[in-house]
């Protein structure tokens, strides 16, 4: 019995080892004791920098930071959540030993889909690799989009194991499918979520054509039933997260505006412009079969042989040799891209094989679900089907960069791929139907790829719109490499088709083994794809470890503001103030990087902020004296009301102090009522926020009381600060509204005096301000949300359910394994 278990464990112990040596040879710099410098890891460690130094120092968790435009939910940016499946979680991912992690878990997780598939281990081995080395999976780790990679390596075994709960075990199935939607849940990157789901939603309506059909949509009923309790199950295990995720959409940029301009571009979600601003082009589509269909990237070594560098040199332009490291060779029509979506020449070969040799509705839905991929990621470049999916398809408008979406296709090619190979290695293959799929999958890929290569001009002119900005001699240059790069590419890419097909050819006619066929198919997919991710992701994205750990080191403007203890605000105008984190890591900004920053915050930007920073700009430009600066913020009023105290403009020179900034708190003499948020932000241009608030007429009853158009004696100050917790002091005679500079979120903050839980509402668009009472006292605002502490307790509980079934049915299918085994010994 033993030998024969371990016989038939011996392909899984391979393909372990195998996914663990891979990546460690790829990401060797790791093994010494480098890092990967990646700009969103280093955006994300500024973005969390007051919510980490809190965690650290305190008991409990930083629910909210001020360290980004003004004020957000910090369990939006890195707030650390814990349950049963986070030690899963972290196991899964080789405690987080990244990136030699990321690529691991890509090649265990499409592994463990093909097994659900009924695929052979050795062919679900080298289909592993063809996923795991997929260009897109490389080029965002080097971007450092960490969760996507996360998200993407549970999205295969997920897939997988609901095709085994409807086609062979059904409580086995949905067992794990469950732990894999909880996990990929987890990894909190929700849009690939949902781009997996979708996936399922067409196997799902595939299934359900498939049972009318046969005339058993009953038996479907029930299978769909109990897989809907063990996906609910997984849904509560992440309840934390997707509750608090869920009330905060309604009040980000995903959610629905108030403003009643520009309704056309407008959705219940992202505006269309933004969602689709990164949209695949829909000949850029072939980079799918030639890695350098439209360039690469944006920023590529062109050589020190390139046509390019001899017209530099030629014009005797300094530094040439190093001016051509980092030259535009996309072309498309993104507004630019780290690199292009390569499934692999090989793998897109035996895609193109397999749909001779599979049939049904497994053959139509993943190809359906390919085709859909791609069409979606055309975006703007297709908007009829954009247009539908964004007005009319539940949640699909609440994210951007559509392109992304090609995640289905980088799935369901080599699925189909590898499905179907392991049919053509298992099955009897007819010759005629064999000579007549393996000629036309030949022409479709390698044909293809030597048509481009003799007559690259049918891709397009290989001009982009930034080309404009460049002399017309340089232009030449650049259009000549860029031919010579897509014709290098699509040469190669026949060749590794051709090779592939050669030694298929050789094995249905049995003048090669299985094993030595399977090795070489292997060893050519990994080649092939290797060599294109070296391209954009390689030894040189790796730095010294003590380089990572602090990626934004400290100005002279930012060391002279940290001299100042109180609370404030900074603009920093040395860089672009809404698209960095460096100002995140040491103050409290009005800025920031996020994807989805508040609704309201956002319309404050587009329309006050931007606006204020130009007449600041423009001030800055003809200040004389230092005698000016005082004056340079006068009138700025949304920079103001944000207590905006220091102001950035050189990192290598004292910042300029804005005496001007309202401060943390301050009582009004008057007010003014508007009826929408047009209104709001409209008022906003013309009032002074120092003596005047402008207020929503919702919020009336709360504040009716309020006398206006006296001159205070009243003192209000803060007193505290922590993210959770402010606290200011006030004396004063009452009925007076005092405005904090604070950003206003419903769904968590709660006001109090004293014990006693009192209203507050929200002002000047953005802000917080309350009616106070007579009296001397304090003021404590408290960051309180529902979602997060009910949400953790559902957490908690149904991952331990989770993961209890998820034990059982493990336990009962090794045992049966076992029993199996033991009697095919007797």
């Amino acid at each position: 019995m033993d030998n024969l278990l371990f016989k038939k464990s011996l392909p899984h112990l391979a393909a372990i080892l195998l996914f663990l040596i891979l990546p460690a040879i790829y990401f060797s710099p790791q093994l010494e004791g480098k890092k990967l410098n990646q700009h969103d890891t280093n955006t994300a460690t500024g973005m969390a920098k007051e919510i980490a130094d809190y965690n650290k120092s305190h008991d409990d968790l930083a629910l909210w930071t001020n360290s980004m435009f003004g004020g957000m939910p910090a369990y939006l940016i890195g707030l650390p959540t814990y349950s049963l499946l986070t030690p899963i979680y972290a196991a899964t991912n080789l405690l987080d030993q990244r990136p030699i992690s990321f690529i691991f878990l890509y090649l265990i997780g499409f592994y463990i889909a093909l097994l659900f598939f009924g695929v052979n281990p050795w062919i679900a081995l080298v289909g592993a690799i063809a996923f795991g080395f997929t260009s897109y999976d490389f080029i965002i780790i080097a971007a450092g989009h960490n969760t996507k990679a996360v998200a993407i390596g549970y999205m295969a075994p997920m897939i997988g194991a609901l095709y085994y709960a409807l086609k062979k075990d059904l409580f086995t199935g949905s067992a794990f499918f469950a732990l894999f939607l909880g996990l990929q849940i987890y990894a909190n990157h929700l849009q690939i979520t949902y781009y997996t789901l979708l996936i399922i939603l067409v196997f799902g309506l595939s299934e359900l054509y498939s049972s009318f059909k046969q005339k058993k949509l009953t038996d479907l009923a029930k299978k769909g039933g109990i897989i809907l309790l063990f996906a609910v199950l997984a849904i509560a295990a992440n309840a934390e997260r997707l509750w608090t995720t869920w009330e905060y959409g309604k009040y980000s940029i995903r959610g629905a505006s108030e403003l009643t301009a520009d309704k056309s571009n407008s959705t219940s979600g992202l505006d269309k412009d933004y969602a689709t601003g990164w949209s695949y082009g829909i000949d850029e589509t072939l980079t799918l079969l030639i890695p350098n269909f439209k360039g690469g990237a944006s920023a590529i070594d062109f050589g020190e042989d390139s046509a390019t560098a001899a017209l530099l040199k030629a014009n005797n332009v300094p530094n040439a040799n190093s001016i051509v490291k980092q030259l535009p060779g996309y072309w498309g029509t993104q507004p630019g891209t780290s690199g292009p979506v390569y499934v692999g020449a090989i793998v897109l070969f035996l895609f193109v094989l397999s749909l001779f040799w599979i049939n049904g509705e497994l053959r139509v839905w993943i190809l359906v679900a390919t085709i859909l991929s791609i069409m979606l990621s055309w975006g703007r470049n297709f908007m009829p089907l954009t247009d539908f999916f964004l007005d009319h398809f539940p949640g699909y408008n609440k994210f951007r960069t559509v392109s992304m979406i090609l995640v289905m296709a980088g799935f369901t090619i080599p699925l189909m791929a590898f499905v179907g190979l392991n049919r053509i290695f298992t099955e009897s293959v007819a010759p005629e139907k064999w000579k007549k799929s393996i000629l036309w999958s030949l022409g479709l890929t390698a044909g293809l790829s030597l048509l481009f290569f003799l007559l690259p001009g049918l891709s397009g002119n290989f001009i982009s719109a930034g080309d404009a900005n460049l002399p017309e001699w340089i232009r030449k240059g650049i259009i000549e490499d860029r031919t010579s790069f897509l014709r290098s590419d699509a040469i190669r890419s026949a060749a590794f088709i051709l090779a592939s097909a050669l030694v298929l050819w050789l094995f249905v006619a049995k003048k090669l083994e299985s094993r030595y066929a399977l090795f070489l198919i292997g060893f050519f997919i990994l080649v092939d794809m290797w060599g294109v991710n070296k391209r954009y992701l390689n030894d040189n994205n790796f730095v010294e470890a003590q380089n990572a750990r602090n990626p934004f080191p400290a100005s002279v403007a930012n060391k002279e503001i940290l001299k100042d203890k109180s609370e404030y605000r900074v603009l920093n105008l040395s860089v672009d103030p809404f698209n960095e984190a460096g100002t995140s890591f040491y103050h409290h900004s009005i800025g920031g990087y996020h994807g989805a920053k508040m609704r309201r915050y956002q319309e404050l930007i587009d329309h006050r902020i931007y606006h204020d920073i130009r007449l600041l700009g423009s001030r800055l430009n003809s200040l004389k004296s230092e005698a000016g600066v005082d004056s340079l913020f006068i009138g700025l009023g949304s920079l103001n009301m944000l207590n905006t105290k220091y102001l950035i403009y050189n990192p290598d020179a004292a910042p300029l102090v804005n005496k001007n900034a309202l401060g943390n708190a301050w009582i009004v003499k008057n007010y003014e009522l508007v009826i929408n948020a047009d209104q709001e932000l409209a008022a906003l241009e013309k009032v002074d926020p120092k003596t005047t608030a402008v207020l929503d007429r919702s919020f009336l009853p709360l504040f009716e009381q309020a006398v206006s158009g006296e001159t205070s004696a009243s003192s209000l100050a803060l007193k505290s600060y922590s993210p959770n917790q402010l606290v200011y002091s006030y004396s004063g005679k009452g009925n007076e509204i005092a405005v904090f500079s604070e950003i206003y979120y419903p769904k968590g903050w709660n006001a109090y005096i004293g014990e006693k839980l009192v209203p507050h509402f929200r002002a000047d668009y953005v802000l917080r301000a309350m009616l106070l009472p007579q009296g001397t006292y304090d003021i404590t605002f408290k960051f309180e949300p529902v979602s997060y502490k009910a949400g953790k307790q559902i957490a908690n509980f149904s991952s331990v359910v989770l993961i209890l079934l998820v034990g059982f049915f493990l336990f009962r299918n090794l045992r049966e394994l076992i029993t199996k085994t033991s009697e095919s010994k007797k």
